[in-house]
C-alpha cells in the first residue's frame, strides 16, 4: 500500500562558502531551485570619519540551504561556484533544525529582513555614554566604536585630558539610561 508513496522530506543543512563568496553561492544555488537562507546583519561602521551602515552576513562564510531530499541531492551544492562544501561531523551532513532557522527568521526587522545587535552596538559615534563597572564606574564619555565583539572604545576624560580606554562592551549604557 505504501510502496508506491515517496516520502519527501525537507532539511536544512549548513553550506560553507568560500571567503567572501556567500552571495554568489547564494544566487548559484537558487538558480538551481534550492531553497537558500542567508541571514544579514546591519553594521555600523566607521571610515574616514563618517559611520555608515554595511550589510554582512550573520555567519560570515555560511549559509543555510533546505534540500527536498525525495527530488534533490547535495551533489550538486559541492560543486557549485562559491561553495567550499558542505558541513560534515563525520560521514554524515550536518542537518540544522527547522526551529533554529525559524528562530533566526523570527529574529529579523519585519519590513528589512535584516539582524541588527543589540545593546552598545546599534550606538553611533559621538553618543554620550555612561560607564557602569570597573575601575571606570560611573564615569560618562563619548562612545567612539566597537572593538571588536564584546569590547568598545570610549573616550573619557582622565584627569583633565581625554582618553580612549577599551571597555567590555556589557559595561557601558547610553548616559539618557543610566
Amino acid at each position: 500500500m505504501f510502496e508506491g508513496r515517496v516520502r519527501r522530506m525537507k532539511r536544512w543543512y549548513l553550506v560553507h562558502t568560500k571567503p567572501s563568496s556567500e552571495s554568489v553561492a547564494q544566487s548559484n544555488l537558487c538558480r538551481q531551485d534550492y531553497e537558500i537562507y542567508l541571514p544579514r546583519l546591519a553594521q555600523c561602521m566607521r571610515r574616514c570619519g563618517s559611520s555608515r551602515e554595511r550589510i554582512v552576513p550573520l555567519f560570515p562564510r555560511y549559509l543555510f540551504l533546505r534540500l527536498n531530499e525525495g527530488s534533490q541531492s547535495l551533489g550538486p551544492v559541492r560543486s557549485s561556484v562559491g561553495v567550499a562544501g558542505v558541513v560534515r561531523f563525520g560521514f554524515s551532513y550536518a542537518v540544522v533544525a527547522d526551529k533554529v532557522i525559524c528562530d533566526l527568521r523570527a529574529r529579523e526587522e519585519p519590513e528589512s529582513g535584516l539582524h541588527r545587535l543589540a545593546g552598545v552596538t546599534s550606538l553611533l559615534p559621538g553618543a554620550p555614554v555612561r560607564v557602569t563597572t570597573g575601575p571606570f564606574d560611573g564615569l560618562e564619555g563619548i562612545f567612539e566604536r566597537a572593538a571588536g565583539s564584546e569590547r568598545v572604545v570610549v573616550l573619557l576624560t582622565l584627569l583633565g585630558q581625554d582618553a580612549r580606554v577599551r571597555v567590555p562592551a556589557s559595561s557601558i549604557l547610553p548616559s539618557h539610561a543610566a
